[in-house]
């Protein structure tokens, strides 16, 4: 396959021509009121990564980058190209289909390649967040209390730190893009806004292989559960619940609020106990015990044909239908013939 002297295929478009295509798909997901998992987003998406995968091949095989190198010198319009895995991270979290489990693998890739070689240029010196297996090891040697507390607050001072990055950045690459819209830039302000851009997304992507390592333990146990059979619920009767208030203002106070919760004040609960032959009152405890023990043995009754009738029991729905019949052929107080002709 022939090549330019700048190492561009002379058989296919050019890398810039690519580059800036997939740029403008990128952002339109970016800036895209749509939902994420719409077809025309979704779409969109597929086609960006499309164009920087084709871009991140054409510059492996020119050779463009090298660990040998130092940043300065690079050329000012292949500085962009360092942001092709950080743009393949942050796209390949925004698809939606693939297990979600793979996705986050193959971001958290792009992520760190992307941060090793800018550290690799002397961009950024942060160190590259471990793999899960690698936090492992660590945490299974033994740390003292005074080293979990000095890792804690490293890494709260460290996000702080970064916040205050990321709102610089925004604001310089908000007056450097103004800038790049003029016909008459120099080579010193593209490089400026292409090394802002860079330091931006070095803090972008420290954010999101954080949240994939928050992420995997959940995926691991959706994983681990998505099997399982969910446990069978009986069904249960409805409670009715009586609310026992404390004197007549909180009966009123709960009546009005509650109007389908019957509620009445304790000595009224105790009147009523008393009727029903619960409580013993003020007669012999003999014949309160007795009177106690048949209201006790209707109530239960009561109780029991109410269930039946709720669970729709065969033999009572008989029953009351054959009372029903009875009742319309026996009209109240025919039976009666006391005094009459």
């Amino acid at each position: 396959m022939a090549q330019n002297e700048a190492g561009q295929s002379t058989d296919e478009e050019p890398l810039k021509v690519i580059f800036d295509q997939a740029m403008k798909l990128f952002e339109n997901t970016e800036n895209s009121n749509e939902a994420l998992s719409s077809d025309p987003v979704q779409m969109t998406i597929k086609s960006a990564i499309s164009k920087l995968e084709k871009a991140t091949n054409l510059v492996s095989f020119t050779g463009m980058f090298s660990k040998n190198e130092s940043l300065d010198e690079l050329p000012t319009e292949t500085l962009q190209y360092l942001l092709l895995p950080a743009l393949l991270g942050t796209l390949t979290l925004k698809l939606v289909g693939p297990p979600r489990k793979e996705l986050i693998n193959v971001a958290e890739i792009y992520f760190k390649d992307f941060l090793q070689r800018c550290k690799d240029y002397g961009i950024t010196d942060v160190e590259v967040p471990q793999t899960s297996e690698d936090s492992e090891l660590s945490l299974s040697r033994p740390q003292s209390e005074q080293a979990k507390i000095a890792s804690m607050v490293m890494s709260r001072e460290a996000k702080i730190k970064r916040y205050k990055e990321m709102k610089e950045l925004k604001e310089k690459l908000s007056t450097l893009s103004k800038a790049m819209s003029s016909a008459s830039i120099d080579d010193e302000t593209k490089r400026s806004y292409f090394t802002t851009m860079l330091l931006s997304y070095v803090n972008q992507a420290l954010d999101e292989i954080s949240s994939i390592e928050q992420e995997k333990p959940l995926l691991e146990y959706m994983e681990k559960h998505a099997g399982e059979p969910k446990p069978k619920q009986r069904p249960r009767t409805p409670l009715r619940p009586v609310i026992i208030t404390r004197d007549a203002v909180q009966k009123a106070v709960f009546g009005a609020g509650y109007p389908a919760i019957p509620s009445m004040t304790i000595e009224e609960f105790y009147d009523q106990r008393v009727r029903d032959g619960t409580f013993p009152g003020a007669t012999n405890i003999a014949h309160t015990t007795i009177q106690s023990t048949e209201a006790d043995a209707d109530e239960s009754e009561q109780i029991r044909k109410e269930r039946l009738e709720e669970e729709d029991d065969p033999e009572e729905l008989e029953r009351k239908r054959n009372m029903d019949e009875y009742k319309d052929d026996h009209r109240r107080g025919w039976g009666n013939r006391h005094n009459r002709s």
